[in-house]
């Protein structure tokens, strides 16, 4: 195989409670990339598409995590760069906008060591990308955190139970769990919006998260949809980026009135999530919401998805 297109799905972190430790992939929002081998050694971003977004490799988060893998497995064959006969070009093709708070540098980075992956006859495995890819993320945020890359590498839900030793979790999603997701048209920094972040927290307030963390993933194992939704409530992170977010208090306002699970900001923001059981719910929030959206000033994307049983994936 010397060519792939890959599809790099959006992700929702932090669901609410679980900063920097869960995450869930999307099946209906993504990138997509080519990747292919070529004569040149080394790296090559060729093409980009949807983002004005650099070709340099150590200045985009695609590029870092592929060069990344490349020099972990260059190490692994006892070879250095020129002793491949083949190189990698690279095309983005962006759907997932800059900012957005559903993945957009993770799905660079995600697809990137993927694909390599898969070219060099997936000399690692899936659960050893996330580490490479989280180099991309060095590069977007200034942290190597994987609640992103995790799940649009693996699929479902996953939690980091540690980033030193790296350790990921994976948690399948209920059957009828849907995500309703409006992104406003104003971009949050990832950096900036983890600058504002208290350094320090209550024991009160910590142990109320520990125990919605915990009971979150109960939900989710046992599929009960109320266990779920009693235990996306933030305490922490939520009530100083929501300040941020426009119309944020009114979204949740209509969500829970809609019978919305529970509903937070993705990411570092400024989309918002809901989580519903089944798609009819999240149908009629995502309506809401426009109808609410379309009387202020702001424009806006909205998406409705049901939760991604697999990552990153060949197309």
């Amino acid at each position: 195989m010397n060519e792939i297109k890959i599809f790099c799905p959006a992700t929702i972190a932090n669901l609410s409670c679980g900063f920097d430790v869960m995450g869930l992939c999307l099946e209906a929002i993504g990138d997509e990339m080519v990747i292919r081998k070529s004569y040149k050694n080394g790296l090559q971003i060729v093409k980009i598409v949807g983002a004005d977004l650099p070709f340099e490799i150590e200045k985009n988060v695609a590029g870092v995590a592929a060069q990344s893998l490349l020099d972990a497995f260059l190490i692994k064959q006892k070879k250095t760069v020129f002793e491949l006969d083949f190189g990698f070009e690279i095309e983005i093709y962006k759907n997932i906008k800059a900012g957005s708070g559903i993945g957009s540098s993770s799905a660079s980075a995600a697809g990137a060591v993927f694909g390599l992956n898969v070219l060099l006859d997936f000399p690692f495995t899936t659960h050893e990308l996330v580490y490479f890819a989280m180099q991309g993320e060095v590069l977007a945020s200034g942290s190597a955190h994987a609640d992103n890359v995790a799940p649009c590498l693996l699929g479902g839900f996953t939690v980091v139970r540690s980033s030193e030793p790296l350790d990921i979790i994976e948690i399948p999603s209920p059957d009828l769990l849907f995500a309703t997701v409006i992104h406003p048209h104003i971009e949050l920094k990832t950096s900036e919006m983890r600058a504002v972040l208290p350094s320090d927290v209550s024991l009160k307030k910590a142990i109320t998260q520990w125990g919605n963390v915990a009971g979150l993933v109960a939900g989710l194992f046992k599929q009960d949809y109320d266990l779920i939704g009693r235990s996306l409530t933030d305490v922490i992170v939520e009530p100083v980026r929501s300040l941020f977010i426009p119309e944020f208090d009114k979204l949740k306002q209509i969500a829970a009135a809609n019978g919305g699970l529970g509903c937070g900001i993705s990411g570092s923001g400024p989309s918002v999530f809901v989580l519903s059981k089944g798609k009819e719910t999240a149908d009629k929030i995502a309506i809401l919401f426009k109808n609410h959206f379309e009387k202020t000033t702001y424009t806006f994307d909205i998406y409705v998805s049901k939760i991604a049983t697999k990552g990153c994936q060949i197309i």
